[in-house]
């Protein structure tokens, strides 16, 4: 009877705290979803606002001042990348919303090259596709640690082909980089969603774990506003 009784007790305890790692886990994604939404709609407020004011579309794409704009978010998201472990989590959230802020200004210009209504029907495209895509990575069992490597080694790639072509002005080449930038900014979210969930760890404090939200919601940020532009150059109606 002791032995039988242990035994309940075990599976009790051990059913206690897998629900509450599944409510930790739930608590954390949901934290990092709200982090990636809000930047977005950040980044979209302050690119559609800059891009309603001649005065500043002037300002900013009419003047050297435009460099800054488009480099200071790729500088902001390596120091962030760098200097997470040092900073804050209050500094790190406050960092994040100028990363999203800055960008909403260097994308400015969409705005002005394509339709109002193709920009909202590839951002509702995009977002169907990435929901798909980020459920897929939390609930699929397979490790997808070698096809994000294979991923990764393929955005070098069109990174390298897009600044190539910034001198070559090729349409081909700008085509081939949009297609293959969509398919992996598509796996680079199911590899990252996955990623991002197996960061977790129900012990962090809440310092730990606010960093990594920020950090998984600055990931798939990315992703989703990546893949959006890649799909804009395909499928947006210019004006």
């Amino acid at each position: 009877m002791v032995e039988r009784f242990d035994v309940r007790r075990n599976t009790l305890d051990t059913a206690r705290a897998g629900a509450a790692v599944d409510g930790g886990l739930r608590s954390y994604m949901l934290k990092v979803y709200n982090y990636m939404a809000s930047a977005l709609l950040l980044t979209g407020m302050v690119a559609l606002l800059t891009a309603q004011s001649e005065t500043m579309m002037q300002a900013i794409f009419g003047t050297p001042l435009m460099w800054v704009v488009i480099f200071a978010p790729l500088v902001l998201v390596f120091a962030l990348s760098a200097g997470v472990n040092r900073m804050r989590a209050s500094t790190l959230q406050a960092l994040f919303w100028v990363y999203a802020a800055l960008v909403g200004l260097s994308i400015a210009s969409i705005f002005a090259i394509y339709t109002g209504e193709s920009v909202a029907r590839v951002f509702f495209i995009t977002a169907a596709s990435f929901g798909a895509l980020s459920l897929w990575g939390y609930t699929t069992k397979r490790d997808l640690t070698g096809f994000g490597s294979f991923l990764i080694m393929g955005l070098f790639g069109i990174i390298i082909a897009s600044v190539v072509n910034i001198f070559l002005k090729s349409t081909g080449l700008q085509f081939a980089v949009s297609v293959l930038g969509v398919l992996i900014f598509a796996g680079l979210t199911a590899y990252d969603t996955q990623k991002i969930k197996e960061m977790y760890w129900h012990a962090d404090g809440g310092e730990v774990a606010t960093k990594k939200a920020v950090m998984g919601a600055l990931s798939l940020y990315l992703d989703f506003l990546n893949m959006f532009l890649m799909l804009l150059r395909l499928f947006g109606e210019r004006r």
